[in-house]
């Protein structure tokens, strides 16, 4: 069951109907009303409500708060933004010039303005990407981003703005999912904060029954039937290679190569040539985006798929397109209707049954023709990284490396290959070897490699943190463990579960830890009395719980990055 999504949906569409329950009025047409965001609440709808979806809940318009517009008389406004100082100012002079109803609605906790209009809090200050895929922000996501926790100057007062604004978005996931969390999380790290602060707060809530948003009145509850959820809090740093590593899956290589972003990917057509009176000149690139959702049969298919089957199956796809037109021009052929009148067809589609299929079928066709293209255009795209830096050659050598498996080329050859690569990707991988190894190379080793990287023209300043981070992680604890070892590998998510839940994670090679006791995990419980992500780990997760009957599995993060924007901060950190 899409729990995250749908939870959202449902919480959006009640609000945009002024807090109570969508349902058309009698006359069958929504309140038409303007709806006004800010980037944040701009981030939180685009994903999941179509521009169709928002005239159907009778939005005619939807406006940044901050553009300039003119007045619109007679039509109610709804605001979805922050409750921030200069949100407030700004829609206070918005309403004595342009509306004359106003709602305000509020992405998290407020305190409410002294205003002369309806202010209500949604606890909708989270981003559902997927049906079971959450990221808690995105605007201003670098201030609660790995670098920012990880700042070695970071104070005690910076560390607890982060963590109160990763709580204050957990604790709306909740409210909007309708149920209180059991907590477990690992000891002494940021997760354990975390888990902290988001226990106090959810008991806060629970112990004033009048005002609790986990009552029976209250919007989530009731609307999913499932046992209490577990949420496990897990800290970035236990595994930092899986950010770093090449995909081989549809979806992760398009957040990976590609501009991705908030399930929308933006690409730039291959340049031509144009002629011109001063001569040939290139064309200028036209950018063209295009919406990866639920609501695209291909990418809900196949977006997990590795890239080789989803190139075939798009081939299959058109072929099976290529053969519905051909039946299509046929008919027409038959009933002497050459051209492309489409009008015609359907005056005479009620004399022949075969002709009226046909034309029914055209809107199903013309869809299917436009997901054709969109798909072949990104496929396109992805394909043309592959070979020009032979990201098959590295996804199977980052696999080996983290296998502990027999490496058919030096990782030296490898660095120094001039054919393969950006220097980015040759520092991921080096990254990956180095944090994957169980000791790090001597020095003179490391010079050598050292060596290579920087006349690959890789920016070094990435493994200065890391050699810091592993140290650091060797005094600490045992690191994290990758492919095979003396003991067994479990789950992270088996050793937090009830020992009788039969629930493995054989054969999944990312987030996999040695065996600990459970007690290495603190365990929180808001209704007892008291005596950071990426698409990689998402589908492995996916595949996981895949034939696991009874278990529904949501993936969620502070921050959603792909391996460029983590090498990024891993080299601001290693500045430090």
């Amino acid at each position: 069951m899409a729990m995250a999504a749908m939870g959202l949906e449902v919480a959006l569409k009640r609000m945009l109907n002024f807090n109570v329950p969508h349902v058309k009025n009698n006359t069958g047409e929504p309140v038409w009303k303007v709806l006004i965001f800010d980037r944040f609440g701009q981030d939180i709808i685009s994903p999941l409500l179509s521009v169709k979806e928002l005239r159907d809940m009778g939005i005619t318009l939807h406006l940044l708060l901050h553009s300039d517009r003119d007045p619109i008389p007679d039509v109610p406004a709804v605001y979805f933004v922050m409750p921030t100082e200069e949100n407030i100012d700004r829609m206070c002079q918005q309403y004595i010039k342009l509306y004359f109803l106003v709602f305000i609605l509020f992405i998290c906790v407020s305190v409410e303005p002294d205003v002369a209009f309806s202010v209500f809090d949604q606890y909708l200050n989270f981003i559902t990407l997927e049906d079971d895929m959450f990221v808690l922000c995105n605007q201003n996501k670098e201030l609660v981003s790995y670098r920012a926790i990880n700042r070695p100057d970071i104070t005690d007062t910076e560390m607890e703005t982060i963590m109160d604004t990763i709580v204050d978005s957990l604790f709306c996931f909740f409210v909007t999912l309708g149920a209180v969390p059991i907590i477990r999380c690992s000891r002494g790290t940021a997760a354990e904060m975390v888990a902290v602060k988001l226990d106090k707060k959810l008991r806060e809530n629970l112990r004033d029954a009048r005002n609790s948003l986990f009552t029976g009145d209250t919007l989530g509850a009731g609307q999913f039937s499932f046992q209490r959820p577990l949420l496990v809090l897990v800290d970035r740093n236990i595994d930092l290679a899986t950010p770093l590593h090449h995909t081989w899956t549809y979806q992760a290589l398009v957040h990976d190569v590609l501009d991705f972003h908030l399930n929308r990917v933006n690409l730039e057509e291959s340049s031509g040539v144009e002629n011109s009176p001063a001569g040939a000149r290139p064309k200028r690139k036209n950018k063209k985006s295009y919406d990866l959702t639920a609501v695209d049969k291909f990418w809900q298919k196949h977006k997990g798929s590795p890239f080789p089957e989803v190139a075939e199956s798009v081939q299959q796809e058109l072929e099976s397109y290529r053969a519905q037109e051909d039946e299509v021009k046929r008919l027409k052929s038959i009933m002497g209707l050459e051209g492309e009148d489409e009008g015609a067809i359907s005056m005479l589609s009620d004399n022949t049954a075969k002709l009226t299929s046909a034309v029914s079928s055209l809107p199903e066709l013309l869809e299917k023709k436009r997901l054709i293209d969109l798909h072949t255009n990104v496929a396109t795209a992805v394909l043309e990284h592959i070979k020009t830096r032979k990201l098959d050659v590295y996804f199977e050598y980052e696999e080996k490396i983290m296998s502990k498996t027999t490496l058919d080329k030096s990782l030296l050859d490898m660095i120094s290959d001039p054919d393969a690569g950006t220097p980015e990707d040759k520092m991921r991988l080096f990254l990956i070897y180095y944090i994957s190894a169980q000791q790090a190379p001597s020095e003179a080793d490391l010079e050598q490699y050292k060596k290579a990287l920087t006349d690959a023209g890789c920016n070094l300043t990435p493994l200065q943190y890391i050699k810091q981070w592993k140290a650091f992680a060797k005094m600490a604890s045992a690191p994290t463990s990758y492919g095979n070892t003396a003991t067994k590998p479990m789950g992270l998510l088996s050793r937090v579960m009830n020992t009788g839940s039969q629930f493995v994670m054989e054969g999944v090679k990312n987030l996999v830890l040695k065996q600990q006791e459970t007690d290495d995990y603190r365990y929180f419980d808001p209704k007892m009395l008291r005596g950071s992500g990426n698409y990689i780990e998402y589908q492995n997760l996916v595949d996981y719980i895949k034939g696991k009957q009874g278990k529904h599995v949501l993936y969620g993060c502070s921050e959603l990055f792909n391996a460029t924007q983590f090498i990024k901060q891993l080299s601001l950190l290693g500045q430090k």
